[in-house]
């Protein structure tokens, strides 16, 4: 037992050390994802503000604040908290003989970098994409998924938006994706993350753009609205547009839609005037059948 508390308390504080270092710019800006986040925000709310989809939107919409906590609460609080609980549990799991290489099913470390970050970008968001249709297909996760369908009006930091159980849910499939890929050293991995950031951030941004061709590979703002769409085709009751970074597996799954363009839609669902508008009421939402 004092093993395991031991292995939390380190992990604890090793990632609270780790967080303060990224705050004072002690953590190189190129892997430091506290300032990166900060510019790549800065950078896609200033496309928001010069080109703007929904003219009438104001510059701090509905919810700009709460959403913006959101972002740091998700990555960086959230991390701190449940940072040394993931470490006990990979020591639990190595005592069994499950350790990072030991799911392998392919080695990619004869791949040149480049090569290996690309498989792991398509595996870890295929794994993200089926997480999120699972979320919308069982009411149980569902109702967890629903703090970020109440946003009723569409920016970059909606994509930060959503219930801690999500980070439950998401992270060991994000693992096992490394898992699977035997000879994989993720010391680059910054770059698949700063780049799903700005996907991610561009997808909810106030931004019409759709790429053109590249529409059938990368998600984007136009096809991402209708994913939070009030009103969905009844052949479609459980969502479309799951993509995460790329769109490709909606086109390939058929779970793509995409009526028109105009982005004057109502965003949200079905009884979301129930949502509670409070961050601390939001932490605890989705505990009860009736939420």
């Amino acid at each position: 037992m004092n093993t395991y508390l031991d292995v939390f308390k380190n992990s604890f504080l090793s990632t609270v050390d780790w967080t303060w270092k990224s705050i004072i710019f002690e953590v190189p800006l190129y892997t430091n994802y506290f300032w990166g986040l900060i510019i790549i925000s800065l950078l896609v709310w200033g496309l928001e503000i010069i080109f703007p989809w929904r003219k009438e939107q104001s510059i701090f919409r509905k919810d700009f604040w709460i959403d913006g906590f959101y972002m740091f609460f998700n990555f960086f609080v959230f991390s701190i908290i449940i940072a040394g609980v993931y470490s006990v549990l990979e020591v639990v799991f190595s005592g069994l003989g499950i350790t990072m290489k030991s799911l392998a099913i392919v080695n990619i470390s004869s791949l040149p970098i480049w090569g290996q970050l690309l498989l792991f970008f398509l595996l870890q968001d295929f794994v993200q994409w089926f997480t999120h249709v699972l979320l919308h297909r069982f009411n149980i996760l569902w109702r967890f998924h629903k703090v970020h369908h109440s946003v009723k009006e569409m920016g970059f930091a909606a994509h930060l938006r959503y219930h801690w159980m999500e980070n439950i849910f998401y992270k060991p499939l994000k693992v096992l994706a490394i898992m699977l890929l035997g000879g994989f050293e993720p010391t680059q991995a910054f770059i698949i993350h700063f780049i799903a950031i700005a996907i991610g951030h561009l997808n909810h941004a106030n931004i019409k753009c759709s790429y053109g061709p590249l529409k059938y590979i990368f998600n984007n703002p136009v096809m991402h609205l209708y994913h939070h769409a009030c009103a969905l085709p009844k052949a479609r009751k459980h969502g479309v547009n799951f993509g995460i970074s790329l769109s490709l597996w909606d086109y390939i799954f058929k779970t793509n839609y995409i009526p028109e363009d105009s982005g004057q839609i109502e965003l949200g669902y079905s009884g979301d005037a129930d949502m509670p508008k409070h961050f601390i009421k939001q932490l605890f939402y989705g505990f009860r059948k009736k939420d």
